[in-house]
């Protein structure tokens, strides 16, 4: 059985109110509770059935919306921590020629119409860097590659603090990356 992880470290975030952050934990909680309901209803189904059909495709929905949450809220923390010189800031000056250039299509791609995610993503067979659109939680993932910066843009995500005002939602975000977290996951 999985275990929601405690986030509650991240409660007095500068931008995100206790609301918000706790409002979306219990939404995090429903995905990992739901992650386990199908492992084992999927269990109890004959294959070739339509329920077994349909709760192997509700498992990815299930599965990535629990471990975006959990990398989404993994790259965050109080205050920020900054980029470092190390691999993964290489990687992106290698990529975008700055680090500007790629927090301009980060912020891009974040401030698109629509729900889902972006990713800042790695090709570790390639050694190479992609911003990448998820939409909803299964749709946009590339194969092999290994999300490294996961922010969340569903309205659940700034609603309550940022109404539409999404890009006010992102400048928070952005500041409270937690970019040593970001770092390990390369």
């Amino acid at each position: 059985m999985y275990q929601a992880k405690d986030f509650s470290h991240l409660l007095g975030l500068t931008g995100f109110s206790d609301t918000l952050l706790n409002n979306h934990f219990t939404l995090y909680q429903g995905y990992v509770t739901n992650t386990n309901k199908l492992v084992d209803e999927m269990k109890t189904k004959e294959p070739g059935t339509p329920e077994f059909a349909e709760l192997h495709r509700r498992f990815g929905w299930e599965w990535n919306g629990m471990r975006m949450h959990e990398l989404y809220f993994g790259n965050m923390a109080k205050g920020g921590v900054s980029l470092s010189d190390r691999t993964l800031k290489k990687l992106i000056v290698e990529t975008w020629g700055s680090v500007e250039n790629w927090e301009k299509e980060f912020r891009g791609m974040a401030s698109m119409r629509g729900v889902g995610w972006v990713v800042l993503a790695h090709d570790k067979r390639e050694g190479k860097l992609f911003n990448v659109w998820i939409r909803e939680h299964e749709d946009g993932h590339l194969v092999g590659g290994t999300p490294l910066l996961v922010m969340d843009v569903w309205e659940h995500a700034f609603m309550i603090d940022y109404g539409i005002k999404r890009a006010d939602y992102i400048n928070a975000f952005m500041s409270s990356i937690d970019w040593h977290a970001v770092e390990e996951r390369i």
